[in-house]
């Protein structure tokens, strides 16, 4: 199974969209986007370019798909303006999966536009966009031509299920029952996916580019650790209750495993040093709550404090994979299950993600 057909968010404006239930990733973005201004400020002052070519990469569709470019448009118009110089022009390309909701994002532009010109000082740029649907484990843009690539919640997604999980029995990820053969396939397919998305940004940025990534990881060295593997083994605990009741058969289960890896710091660093094209800038790590809710969002944006709403946000992410395997008659019995485990989980425990967010900059 090729990420490239599969997992897109689930499109639209609907009640179990991305669009509406992406809360936690605009928490993440906002939480490490200082990162992100930091190495595009660097750029600008270090190459005073004409022009400015970002790529987001997974950029998604909804609130957060403009979010970062507006914020990172601003922080250079703020130093062009400081500094008494020209706008640059900005060029921004929009690359996601084809089967995203590129449509949503294009509706979209008219009134980002209107309201980004109101925000930029006199002078500013124009700010010119593009859709590239193509998967990221590949070339997507010519040769040197990238100023500044970003990407969040995207890198954890690996571009298939590895091969040799095949005795993964009961589970739908690494968890603790899982033979060592599934967290080694599990980390050779990362290996091989980043060093193949190394290489192909070293081609398609320019020299002094640079490039601040933030992917789901873990503190721990321990593949099988609580924080990276959790809320997949309490999936996996609806969909195996479902078993027992006669209501999913038991090889559809051990026949699913979700396309994904979260590493540590040290195996993140250890890519990127073995590639060669970057050098390191930072290397931060961050956690955020499964119920994202602290008094930050209003609840009147439909955000549900509790398991329901850890599980919708969930289900935005991972509905397209599920409905690919099991079909989608069984989907919201098993998010209505899903969600009432994870209630009673986060009413007793502390359960959070763990972010990393890296800064790289191409050597040359």
């Amino acid at each position: 199974m090729e990420v490239v057909q599969v997992p897109c968010m689930n499109g639209g404006i609907g009640e179990t969209s991305y669009a509406n239930n992406s809360l936690l990733q605009r928490k993440v973005i906002s939480m490490t986007k200082f990162i992100a201004e930091e190495a595009i400020a660097n750029l600008y002052c270090n190459t005073l370019p004409r022009s400015i070519a970002i790529a987001d990469l997974g950029c998604s569709s909804g609130p957060n798909t403009l979010f970062v470019v507006s914020e990172l448009i601003k922080e250079v118009d703020k130093l062009r303006q400081k500094l008494g110089h020209d706008s640059p022009e900005y060029q921004v390309f929009l690359n996601d999966l084809p089967g995203n909701d590129f449509n949503a994002i294009f509706k979209s532009l008219p009134s980002f536009q209107k309201e980004m010109s109101s925000q930029l000082g006199p002078g500013a740029g124009p700010c010119l966009f593009s859709g590239t649907p193509g998967s990221f484990y590949g070339r997507l843009f010519p040769s040197n031509c990238l100023h500044f690539v970003h990407s969040s919640y995207s890198l954890h997604w690996l571009s298939q299920v590895p091969e040799g999980v095949d005795n993964n029995k009961g589970n739908i990820y690494m968890a603790s029952t899982s033979p060592p053969c599934v967290f080694k396939a599990y980390y050779e397919q990362f290996q091989r996916d980043f060093s193949i998305f190394l290489k192909c940004r070293a081609e398609e940025l320019v020299a002094g580019g640079r490039m601040v990534l933030t992917l789901l990881g873990r503190r721990s060295e321990d593949p099988s650790s609580k924080e990276c593997c959790y809320i997949y083994e309490l999936m996996a605990l609806a969909l195996n209750d479902m078993v027992s009741e006669g209501l999913i058969e038991e090889d559809k289960v051990d026949s699913f495993n979700i396309p994904k890896y979260t590493p540590s710091p040290s195996e993140l660093k250890f890519e990127v040093l073995k590639g060669g094209d970057f050098s390191i800038d930072r290397l931060e790590v961050s956690e955020v709550n499964w119920n994202i809710y602290d008094g930050e969002f209003n609840t009147s944006n439909g955000f549900s404090n509790d398991g329901y709403g850890v599980a919708k946000y969930v289900r935005a992410v991972l509905e397209p994979l599920l409905v690919t395997h099991f079909g989608d008659a069984i989907i919201d019995e098993v998010f209505h299950r899903y969600g009432k485990i994870i209630d009673d989980r986060i009413s007793k425990e502390k359960t959070q993600f763990i972010n990393l967010t890296i800064s790289v900059t191409k050597k040359g």
